[in-house]
């Protein structure tokens, strides 16, 4: 049954630890999943976290749940842990990428202080190798731990090496095959090995197609290789093809779940990642500078009303918040289309041109619907023939150009590795809402000029 942590139940605990009732909290927290016990956490202040941590007996649940917690709280969890206790408790019980991970956020000195005192010394070795890597690429991804045999091997030596080799793992998710100078070969069926002579040679028998990839890949590209191949494990190699870790699917999820993420708060206007529980300050600062592109932007929308004669057709205020609204928002859709496809590689940077054409077929639809029911709209609510015609004219105009801006700029930001994601914010909103409304006005003069 899954767990649901309700308010109730955490007023229980919270006046718990407050008593001081080890064994009731012991008890609550028993048959409890470690992401529950980090969603418990997560939700208790400092001082009620570390005391209920420290209750929690078995050095192995208490490991993986440091690793679920968020960020900020599992600092201040190891914080109160010595140098000692990060490696006898924590190190020794999680895979070498989630200890690189929690190594990585320590101080240098207290970094060093830890990997000293890791009494595996193969381990150790492991976790200073991924320390190398940044976080946002395949060796920062990658874990060390693995089943290995040599294409050279019988079935029987092989099935010796694998016992010795799975005695130290939790979870056996492929066999991979190398040669004599440890360069990935392939995979290794298990349902070919349990089928074949005990004398057969593993060179003989294992598949020679998988996917992989370097240890430089980017984050985003090894889950879109995992998404597209339908993959739970996906092998890590150097430029000479030696292999040297793997990645598993729910590292992938990570990543793409903290994509998504980013993507969504740059769209929302959002230029760092933030969470809602920090401070004042840090929200502040990432949200103010798209305020302030914001705030140009309607200075400048007013400089542009106040170039042109309104007052001689004032009528026309009254739709000019129709136009900028409409602009702004068929931009955002145009540009969101364009990142998705970026991101799931559905379409690439080569194809700017044809990718205009369609969004300009998908304008002129749409443009051509709403501007005739505006124009029927404003012609029956009475307000003359120059200002339907103007309105219905410029609404089409905007659709159009906000398409095309909105298409073209996140595929343009995209080929010179700008993230697109920018695109889909504020930055086209006002851009749309300032050229929308020059041409807004510019066909209204026309317009008058013709009738």
């Amino acid at each position: 049954m899954q767990f649901e942590l309700t308010k109730t139940y955490l007023e229980q605990l919270k006046a718990a630890i407050q008593d001081a009732h080890a064994q009731f909290i012991l008890d609550q927290i028993a048959e409890l999943h470690a992401a529950d016990i980090a969603e418990i956490l997560d939700a208790l202040n400092k001082y009620e976290a570390e005391y209920l941590y420290q209750l929690i007996e078995e050095e192995e649940k208490a490991a993986d749940v440091l690793i679920e917690l968020e960020d900020e709280r599992r600092e201040e969890l190891l914080s109160s842990l010595s140098s000692k206790e990060i490696a006898d408790q924590v190190i020794e019980n999680i895979e070498s990428d989630d200890a690189a991970d929690v190594i990585g956020e320590l101080s240098e000195e207290k970094k060093e202080e830890v990997i000293s005192h890791i009494e595996n010394q193969e381990q150790a070795s492991d976790i200073v190798d991924l320390l190398q890597y940044d976080e946002n690429t395949a060796g920062g991804l990658m874990a060390k731990e693995m089943v290995v045999v040599n294409q050279n091997w019988t079935i029987t030596h092989c099935l010796r090496e694998m016992r010795k080799q799975a005695e130290d793992l939790d979870d056996v998710y492929a066999v991979y095959v190398i040669d004599d100078d440890h360069k990935l070969l392939g995979l290794l069926s298990l349902s070919k090995m349990l089928v074949s002579p005990s004398s057969a040679i593993i060179s003989d028998i294992y598949d020679k197609e998988l996917q992989s990839v370097t240890t430089d890949e980017e984050a985003e590209e090894v889950g879109n290789i995992m998404d597209k191949y339908d993959l739970i494990v996906l092998p890590v190699v150097d430029e000479s093809g030696v292999l040297q870790g793997r990645i598993t699917i729910d590292d992938v999820v990570e990543v793409i779940k903290e994509e998504a993420e980013k993507d969504y708060q740059m769209a929302s206007g959002i230029s760092e990642d933030v969470e809602s529980t920090d401070s004042i300050l840090d929200l502040t600062r990432a949200r103010l500078p798209w305020l302030m592109i914001g705030l140009v932007g309607g200075i400048l929308g007013a400089k542009v009303i106040g170039a042109f004669d309104i007052h001689e057709n004032i009528e026309m205020a009254l739709f000019i918040p129709l136009i900028a609204a409409m602009g702004g928002n068929v931009g955002v859709q145009s540009a969101a289309i364009v990142v998705q496809g970026l991101a799931n590689k559905s379409i690439g940077v080569d194809s700017i041109f044809e990718k205009l054409i369609k969004e300009l077929g998908v304008a002129l639809l749409n443009g051509l619907i709403c501007s005739v029911l505006i124009l029927s709209i404003a012609m029956a609510l009475g307000y003359g023939i120059f200002l339907s015609l103007t309105v219905g004219i410029a609404l089409l105009s905007v659709i159009v150009f906000a398409a095309l801006f909105g298409t073209f700029v996140p595929l343009v930001l995209d080929r010179y590795d700008i993230d697109p994601a920018l695109a889909t914010g504020p930055f086209i909103t006002t851009v749309n809402d300032i050229l929308g409304l020059m041409l807004y006005f510019l066909i209204g003069q026309m317009v008058a000029l013709i009738i």
